[in-house]
């Protein structure tokens, strides 16, 4: 599976970027040029939101890839948080202990989703 992402800008000068699909080492890169190109077009984004619900996939690569983005995005003072990530990519941020980077997202969809914040 391929990776598209998209781009919209929401309310309060927040924009939100939005992968679909497998992040990992063909495409990570994707993901940090889509946060540079925001914090390049003109007005600086108050604030950007990874909305992570269609990432089915991330590897090490893809995780390297958000923390990078995130610092880019810190270099020019704007906050980047991660939004609704799917079950696997929250799984992710979990274990490596990234959750809170990103403002401690809860898991998208399911009644489930409090099982992977408490491991019960």
């Amino acid at each position: 599976m391929t990776l598209s992402i998209t781009m919209s800008t929401l309310a309060n000068g927040v924009v939100e970027v939005a992968p679909s699909g497998e992040i990992d080492v063909e495409n990570a890169y994707e993901i940090r040029e889509a946060v540079a190109a925001q914090l390049t077009e003109g007005r600086l984004p108050e604030r950007i939101e990874l909305n992570m619900q269609s990432v089915t996939f991330i590897d090490s690569v893809g995780i390297s890839a958000l923390v990078a983005a995130f610092q880019l995005a810190a270099v020019s003072e704007v906050k980047l948080i991660v939004t609704r990530p799917s079950r696997f990519a929250h799984r992710q941020l979990w274990v490596t202990g990234l959750l809170g980077l990103f403002g401690n997202p809860m898991p998208f969809g399911g009644a489930d989703a409090e099982h992977l914040v408490t491991g019960a």
